[in-house]
């Protein structure tokens, strides 16, 4: 049987409460992740945050009310314009991680069936699931891609 162990990343990129939003896009960017888990100095879980997490604060502070669907700025944006777009900037800049990050965690441990791990990642409608240990402290983390790589590794058991 496969378990999280098995198919987790122990290299966890993590941030802290303090990091800043651009510090958390700039890893997201470099690493081509959804979402990082959000530990304490000790190693202790205490949130995730994602992408979407980001888009939906993004919205609220209007951080680019110029971006078109192409993706590119308006070549004729007005001074008050660029004034907002600078202001939804600053807010990536000064926006502390425990300001926005979810504090509602769906876990595993790391004897976890990895059926069981892609239920709670189907139930929950999540992405990612932090391991812990029995102090909460993070160990690995399974992503979708994970499950993917773990089910082909089942299949090739049960063909020999």
């Amino acid at each position: 049987m496969i378990r999280a162990r098995d198919i987790m990343t122990t290299e966890v990129i993590t941030v802290t409460e303090q990091d800043t939003l651009q510090d958390v896009i700039e890893l997201l960017s470099v690493h081509r992740f959804g979402g990082l888990p959000v530990v304490e100095a000790d190693g202790k879980l205490i949130g995730i945050i994602s992408v979407t997490d980001i888009v939906h604060y993004s919205e609220k502070v209007d951080v680019v009310p110029l971006i078109n669907l192409s993706g590119w700025v308006s070549p004729h944006a007005d001074t008050d314009s660029l004034f907002y777009l600078r202001k939804g900037q600053d807010a990536l800049n000064y926006t502390t991680v425990g300001e926005i990050m979810r504090r509602k965690l769906f876990t595993a441990k790391a004897d976890e069936p990895l059926q069981e791990v892609a239920r709670l990642m189907k139930r929950r409608r999540i992405n990612r699931v932090p391991i812990v240990d029995n102090d909460y402290k993070l160990i690995g983390i399974v992503t979708r891609s994970d499950i993917v790589r773990g089910i082909s590794q089942l299949e090739e058991f049960i063909e020999v």
